[in-house]
């Protein structure tokens, strides 16, 4: 692994004071839109990631770009369509043996078939998207929970939609899933108010990612956002200055940038 990176300012002190320094951050769907850019900033901020993901070539593009900036990250190529608790409890087990320690668990994979009318949709698309939205969210923080609470302050993100948005007609599979887990939360959360474990959400504005886009078409859809733009969000979730928003779902506000016309034909 390469050594993380240490800032000018700090080095004189022997202390890096970063936010998220001497933490173990484990992102679950590292490679995608909002993936990649929580894992540069979780890195730049200190952290040792464990970047899973099902495909391997992003993920080595994205640990490249870590270690070119200094970071430090290990990578877990995993599909959660496929896994199970059991596979979930050796993951953890093996983040355990590698570095002795988690502190941070950040989801941000996600499964959108595209807007079909429930009635048309396929069973098992729609099963899929209830499996990777929701099921297997939870059996993979089931497994990471006593490691979890082996830390003195730790903390578990969710990155969630708008419901108001994902209830309307069409959200199929995704948008049950999405309600399920504005209920998955603040039961969770409650049932960890008295342990190290920090349950949190962040709720996010439409983001221009691939996911996005078998919804909409980017030029029709200018309330989008950057995935960038909630980048310190989820590194302020997973630092202690995250506790503030325990048991929270938070939605900062995000300003959309402007889309720039395309050129007229013959421009």
């Amino acid at each position: 692994m390469n050594a993380p990176a240490v800032n000018p300012a700090e080095a004189g002190s022997g202390q890096d004071t970063r936010p998220l320094a001497g933490r173990v951050v484990l992102v679950v769907g590292a490679h995608g839109g909002l993936g990649r850019e929580a894992s540069l900033a979780c890195a730049a901020a200190g952290a040792r990631l464990v970047l899973l993901g099902r495909k391997v070539p992003k993920l080595k593009r994205l640990d490249d770009a870590i270690a070119r900036a200094g970071g430090e990250a290990v990578l877990y190529p995993l599909d959660l369509e496929g896994a199970g608790p059991d596979d979930y409890a050796q993951m953890a087990g093996r983040i355990h043996d590698a570095f002795g320690r988690l502190d941070g668990l950040l989801h941000c994979a996600a499964d959108m078939p595209g807007l079909t009318p429930l009635e048309y949709t396929d069973p098992a698309a729609f099963a899929r998207a209830i499996h990777v939205n929701l099921t297997a969210r939870w059996w993979l923080t089931q497994a990471c929970l006593p490691r979890l609470r082996e830390a003195s302050d730790s903390a578990v993100v969710f990155t969630l939609d708008d419901p108001s948005r994902t209830s309307q007609a069409f959200w199929g599979g995704y948008g049950v899933a999405q309600g399920a887990q504005e209920a998955l939360v603040p039961m969770l959360h409650a049932e960890l108010a008295n342990t190290p474990v920090r349950v949190s959400a962040l709720r996010l504005r439409p983001m221009r990612t691939p996911l996005r886009a078998r919804a909409y078409v980017e030029r029709e859809d200018p309330d989008a956002i950057a995935p960038a733009a909630y980048a310190a969000a989820c590194v302020q979730l997973l630092s202690p200055a995250g506790a503030s928003r325990r048991g929270t779902i938070w939605a900062p506000a995000i300003e959309a940038e402007p889309l720039v016309p395309l050129p007229h034909a013959g421009a």
